[in-house]
C-alpha cells in the first residue's frame, strides 16, 4: 500500500509512526514546507514532495491529512476527487461537509474521521461496563477535560498554528474530539446549553473555557473543556442505577463500585508509550491502533468505527451548544 502523508506537522510525523509501526512503509509525505519535508526524510526515511503532482495522487492508494481543521476540506475533496480513501484528524469546521459526504457515499468512497479515545483502553471499558446493562440504566456523568495550551506544543507559539484562532480554537476543537468517544457510550443527547468564553489572556483570541450540559432521554450529563488547566486533566464520574464508574487518565486504572456487593473493583489500563514531548498519558497506542482500523477498513477488511455522517452530527451538536449562550468576556460580562 501507497500512503499519502498530507501536512507533516506534529501530527503528520505521529502518522507517518502509526503507518511504519503497522507495515507500511511506502509513504510520501508532502508539506509546503522545506523544514519539514527535511525532518520527515531525515527521521523517518521517507519520501517528500512539495506539490501534489497528478502522478503523486494517482499513484496514491490513500490519503491521510494532517493539516490545520479549516484545510481538511479541500484535501478531502482532493481524495474523493481522485476516489481514494481518507482518513483526517479531527475536525471542528462543518461547512461543506454534508455535500462532500453525499458525494463520497455515491461514489462508495471511504471518509473515515479520526476517532482516537475510542481506542484508548480506559473508554473501551467504561463502554464495556455501560453497554453491558449490568449494573442498570446511566443516570448522569461529569466529564472534564483540562490542558494548558502553551504545553500542547512548546517549540510553537500558540499564534503561528491553528489552536490560536477564533474558529479553529483549542478548548473549540477539543469539544468535539472529546465528544465522538462519550457519546459513543451515551448516544445523542436531546437537549444541549452551554456557557463558553475566554477566562485566561494568553495573547489569542479564542475561547478557552466550554461548558456544556445535556438533557439524554433519561439522563443528564456535563462536559468542561478548558485549555487554562495548569495540570492536565481528563476526569470522569459516570452514575448508574446500581454502580459508580470513575476514571482518571493519571491513575490509568477504571474504578467501579459495586453498589450491590458495597465493593470496589479496579480496572488496570496497559502502561502504554508516549512519544518525547508530549503528556505521558498521551499513548501512542491508541494512534496506532486508530490508524490499524483505516487501514483495514481502506483495504475492505472492516468499517471504521467512525463516518463522516457522524462527524457532522458531533459537530451539529458544537453548533447548537454555541447558539444558547455568547460566552463571556475577560471582564466577565455578557458578550
Amino acid at each position: 500500500m501507497k500512503a499519502l502523508q498530507i501536512g507533516l506537522g506534529s501530527m503528520g510525523k505521529r502518522r507517518i509512526r502509526n503507518l511504519l509501526s503497522i507495515g507500511i512503509k511506502d509513504i510520501t509525505g508532502f508539506d509546503k514546507r522545506e523544514d519539514r519535508r527535511r525532518e520527515a526524510e531525515d527521521k523517518y526515511q521517507i519520501k517528500t514532495s512539495a506539490e501534489l503532482t497528478a502522478d503523486l495522487l494517482s499513484e496514491s492508494d490513500t490519503f491521510i491529512v494532517s493539516t490545520p481543521p479549516d484545510r481538511h476540506n479541500e484535501y478531502i475533496k482532493l481524495a474523493v476527487r481522485h476516489a481514494k480513501p481518507v482518513f483526517i484528524e479531527a475536525s471542528v469546521i462543518k461547512d461543506g461537509l454534508e455535500e462532500i459526504s453525499r458525494i463520497a457515499k455515491e461514489k462508495g468512497i471511504l471518509i473515515a474521521p479520526s476517532c482516537t479515545f475510542k481506542f484508548h483502553p480506559g473508554v473501551k471499558t467504561v463502554k464495556d461496563i455501560v453497554l453491558s446493562g449490568r449494573y442498570g440504566k446511566l443516570c448522569n456523568f461529569t466529564y472534564v477535560m483540562g490542558q494548558y495550551l502553551p504545553d500542547w506544543h512548546p517549540w510553537e507559539n500558540i499564534k503561528e498554528f491553528y489552536v490560536g484562532k477564533k474558529e479553529t480554537g483549542a478548548s473549540r476543537e477539543m469539544v468535539p474530539f472529546e465528544l465522538t468517544w462519550l457519546l459513543d457510550i451515551t448516544g445523542y443527547p436531546e437537549e444541549v446549553f452551554a456557557f463558553y468564553g475566554s477566562t485566561h489572556n494568553m495573547g489569542v483570541d479564542i475561547d478557552d473555557t466550554y461548558n456544556v450540559n445535556f438533557k439524554f432521554k433519561e439522563f443528564l450529563g456535563t462536559l468542561i473543556v478548558d485549555v487554562v488547566s495548569r495540570f492536565a486533566t481528563r476526569s470522569l464520574i459516570m452514575n448508574l442505577e446500581k454502580a459508580q464508574i470513575r476514571w482518571n487518565w493519571e491513575e490509568r486504572t477504571i474504578k467501579l463500585y459495586d453498589a450491590e456487593s458495597k465493593s470496589w473493583k479496579h480496572y488496570q489500563e496497559p502502561e502504554g508509550r508516549a512519544e518525547s514531548s508530549y503528556n505521558k498519558n498521551i499513548i501512542e497506542e491508541m494512534y496506532i491502533d486508530e490508524m490499524r482500523a483505516f487501514v483495514d477498513s481502506a483495504r475492505g477488511i472492516k468499517p471504521f468505527p467512525n463516518t463522516l455522517d457522524e462527524d457532522i452530527g458531533i459537530l451539529n451538536i458544537l453548533e447548537k451548544a454555541e447558539q444558547t449562550n455568547k460566552g463571556i468576556s475577560l471582564n466577565g460580562k455578557i458578550v
